[in-house]
């Protein structure tokens, strides 16, 4: 098999920065000038600059003896406890509302029946009618013969 002959590769060396020229100055009116230090290096050279003051850290807040997470779960239990001893508080009353219907439904029966009872059953002498003794009868084929 026949390879394509080799091509030479670009080579790219690095060139050197320029240095920039020194950047415009934009007169800005500080508040306040701040005191200028300088400082001797042991070379002997001389660098000026402005104190820069020490960023303060955050204070630290205080953390509660107790977590908030532990606070939350005691809540919510308190409050599902208030809910369980309301439904059982409702299904008590649903049970013993039940029973007193019930109770009412039994005596509405027997005191209604027991009137109805006394007004079938009860003997009434003003009722009128004909009232027959039979002493003997004979019944021959479906015929009575007195």
């Amino acid at each position: 098999m026949n390879y394509p002959e080799p091509r030479p590769v670009p080579v790219h060396y690095p060139q050197p920065l320029t240095q920039p020229g020194p950047a415009p100055l934009v007169p800005v009116q500080p508040a306040a000038v701040p005191a200028v230090a300088s400082v001797v290096l042991p070379d002997g050279r001389v660098v000026t600059g402005y104190a820069v003051a020490p960023a303060q850290p955050e204070p630290v807040t205080a953390k509660p003896a107790i977590s908030r997470a532990a606070v939350n779960v005691a809540l919510g239990g308190i409050g599902f406890l208030a809910v369980c001893g309301g439904l059982l508080l409702l299904t008590t009353f649903i049970a013993t509302l039940a029973a007193l219907i019930q109770q009412l439904i039994i005596l509405a029966a027997v005191i209604f029946g027991g009137y109805i009872a006394a007004q079938v059953f009860g003997h009434r002498p003003d009722r009128g009618g004909t009232t027959v003794h039979i002493r003997k009868a004979v019944f021959k084929r479906n015929h009575f013969h007195g």
